[in-house]
């Protein structure tokens, strides 16, 4: 699911001439992606499936551009093997093993790098390589199977993309109008303190509303949950800023006008997706984790 792009605060130049530009492309693509992507929510059933499955291989894709500096098969294939029979596992009602082909995939990967190093990324690149497939799996892993809960998968993916999207939206106006003191320069240059604050707010209110309106109770209950998913959300971004800066990138790919790569796009929304998966599972177990996140 790909939100508009609001990262921390960027320079109020950047709004001048090229900065515009750029601003106003990636609105008309947010406009466009937006919509579709909650269509496929809507449709569920293999479509949406493939929706996930398309969105973990792009960004297997280039987690693997970004460490190995190349389409490295040794991490490629066994990665997109494992997404495959993870797509077919989940659309059968086998989610665990679902689950599982995605570490073993992950297991492969390591493998093949320790076992034929050459042109290896820099570090330990077997972990890399290892943990490229995980990240692209919990991208599968999160929506997907918060999905197939037949009473609120349609309802949790909402709160969810509301609660993520608001946190990137309002740390972006809020840092912009505030600025003040960097929330972790050395990884990202523009988010602020209080731009990381503002998205909090932001993203548990739209949690709430997006609940209220949907008729869950607990609401208390609802605003701590969309509390923790917002600090993920930006933990998220942090994270894959910080893998970005450690292998000398600005953008994980430019697949998406104006926005990037479809990592630089659902960074938070990943993390936080399969936190809320972890929640729901803890709560209800794998038959209706939407129920465990959001009925207390």
């Amino acid at each position: 699911m790909t939100p508009p792009d609001h990262r921390g605060a960027a320079p109020v130049e950047n709004l001048g001439g090229a900065g515009a530009s750029n601003l106003l492309l990636r609105v008309a693509s947010a406009a466009v992606l937006a919509p579709i992507a909650i269509g496929f929510v809507y449709i569920d059933g293999w479509l949406f499936l493939a929706l996930c499955a398309a969105a973990a291989a792009g960004i297997l894709w280039e987690w693997t551009r970004l460490v190995a500096e190349y389409p490295d098969r040794r991490i490629l294939l066994p990665g997109l093997a494992a997404l495959v029979a993870a797509l077919l596992l989940a659309g059968i009602g086998r989610p665990g093993a679902a689950a599982a082909v995605i570490v073993v995939g992950a297991v492969l990967a390591g493998g093949a790098m320790a076992a034929w190093p050459r042109h290896a990324p820099a570090g330990n690149h077997a972990a890399w390589a290892a943990g490229g497939v995980l990240y692209a799996g919990i991208m599968f892993l999160g929506p997907a199977l918060l999905r197939r809960d037949p009473a609120l998968g349609f309802v949790a993916l909402l709160f969810l993309a509301a609660t993520v999207w608001a946190t990137d939206i309002f740390a972006y106006a809020v840092g912009r109008a505030i600025g003040g003191p960097l929330l972790w320069p050395q990884v990202s240059p523009h988010k602020t303190w209080a731009g990381a604050i503002g998205g909090l707010a932001g993203g548990v209110a739209a949690g709430i509303a997006v609940a209220y309106a949907s008729g869950i109770g607990r609401l208390a209950a609802i605003g701590v949950i969309a509390l923790m998913l917002s600090l993920l959300t930006q933990a998220g971004d942090l994270f894959e800023s910080a893998v970005k800066r450690r292998f000398g990138a600005k953008d994980a790919s430019h697949l998406i006008p104006g926005h990037g790569g479809l990592m630089d796009r659902l960074d938070g929304f990943l993390v936080a997706s399969f936190a809320a998966l972890l929640i729901g599972l803890v709560r209800q177990g794998i038959a209706a984790p939407a129920q465990g996140l959001l009925v207390w």
